[in-house]
């Protein structure tokens, strides 16, 4: 046992048994194997580059959403989520009229067990702690249904804010739905600061031939641990597009599952790692190709300075009968300090015939011979270096190809992202 772990089942010992019998017996049997898996540790594969020795020691209470803030928030149409809880004051979903939104909040509080199914989904052991935690601990969240051809011309904004007197714990789940045949943007956003932390997870169904663009930035402080997890399903002639960019933090573990479930499914998802000061971005991404002629692009980018770390997982599996398939992942990172660590593991498994499947991870430094031309050209060393970071990780970003979405994206990124022709 740990002092994280007592604090969490301290949480759920104080509040209200859930209003909906099944509910409380899945809370109930998620935390009791939270606390039987125990806390992770680094002899653990999957948590090997985890820093998570000082959190284990650590107690925390329920978050308590702080009212005083001052972030600019972005236009309509958005849900703003302060500490954990949903804020209907500073949302703002005009425009979304198309969609069918609600609050696992409202869910929870209603008559309609089915509205909360979400919370019945079973994690394995070597998923736990966190994901069961989730599932024991979660009260709000967003429950968005994008209906059968339905169209959202307007991208979706989902900013969550860490206010910097937060000192708790908050969990948040989430479930995106897209029909068949509908189209749909969404931006979330993680920003703030604060001593807390967070535990979102979201499901993802893009139904038979719907689009989904999901844009993730997550700019949390320097002082903010986060545990972050998306399994997105992906159905036949379906398609998922996500970009991952990961700027701040003390520590941030992202997981990112894809499942490819029908033919022609395709799953694009871009990411740009940058850990700074002593921070630690770890990011763990699966691609489970399920089904005949199924395709995903996974392009991925690491860069770290000062003291900062960033730890990659990238694994694909192609299962038996998804011949066809056409899979392809690339990880690339970007060491721009002598004291920062990267490290990366990429992971191919195949067991279908007529298959195209590549993976590659590099680790290295800025190309001197292209530095030394830049300062020959009379470019000042800086600007150089700046140039030539700036087109490492650029292609990561292009894979959102709209040109007004990534002129809308500028508003989210760091200011060492925003640049002319990379945002």
């Amino acid at each position: 046992m740990s002092a994280f772990l007592d604090s969490q089942a301290a949480v759920f010992a104080s509040r209200k048994p859930a209003r909906h019998p099944r509910v409380l017996a899945w809370r109930e049997t998620a935390l009791a194997q939270a606390l039987r898996v125990g806390f992770p540790h680094n002899k653990l594969e999957r948590w090997k580059y985890a820093p998570l020795r000082a959190l284990a020691g650590k107690n925390f209470a329920e978050s308590q959403a702080v009212a005083a803030i001052s972030v600019a928030l972005p236009p309509a149409p958005r849900l703003v989520f302060v500490d954990g809880r949903y804020d209907a004051a500073r949302s703002d979903p005009r425009g979304a009229e198309a969609l069918i939104i609600g609050t696992l909040a409202e869910a929870l509080a209603g008559d309609d067990e089915r509205a909360v199914a979400v919370l019945g989904r079973e994690f394995s052991d070597a998923e736990a702690p966190f994901a069961a935690l989730n599932t024991a601990l979660a009260e709000d969240g967003l429950l968005i249904e994008v209906p059968e051809s339905a169209v959202l011309d307007a991208p979706l904004h989902l900013v969550f804010i860490h206010s910097e007197g937060d000192t708790g714990s908050s969990y948040l789940r989430h479930k995106i739905e897209c029909r068949e045949h509908s189209r749909a943007t969404v931006i979330e956003h993680h920003l703030g600061g604060g001593n807390g932390v967070g535990n979102d997870l979201w499901h993802v169904h893009v139904k038979p031939g719907a689009h989904l663009r999901h844009l993730r930035v997550q700019n949390s402080g320097s002082k903010h641990t986060a545990f972050s997890r998306c399994d997105a399903a992906i159905a036949g002639d379906a398609e998922y597009t996500r970009l991952d960019i990961d700027t701040g933090c003390h520590y941030q573990r992202l997981e990112l599952n894809l499942a490819l479930q029908g033919r022609n499914a395709l799953a694009r998802s871009g990411g740009v790692l940058w850990s700074v000061g002593s921070g630690t971005l770890d990011a763990r991404l699966s691609a489970r190709h399920q089904a005949p002629d199924t395709a995903c692009e996974l392009l991925w980018r690491g860069l770290a300075e000062d003291k900062g770390k960033v730890h990659f997982y990238g694994g694909i599996t192609i299962d038996a009968g998804a011949d066809g398939s056409n899979a392809a992942l690339s990880n690339k990172n970007l060491l721009l300090g002598a004291n920062a660590q990267i490290t990366t593991q990429p992971a191919l498994e195949i067991h279908a015939d007529e298959v195209k499947a590549a993976h590659g991870a590099t680790v290295g430094q800025l190309d001197a011979t292209a530095l030394f031309y830049l300062r020959t050209r009379g470019v000042p060393e800086a600007e150089a270096l700046a140039l030539l970071t700036r087109a490492f990780y650029a292609e990561a970003l292009a894979i959102i190809d709209d040109a007004t979405l990534r002129e809308t994206l500028k508003s989210f990124l760091p200011a060492r992202l925003v640049q002319d022709g990379v945002a």
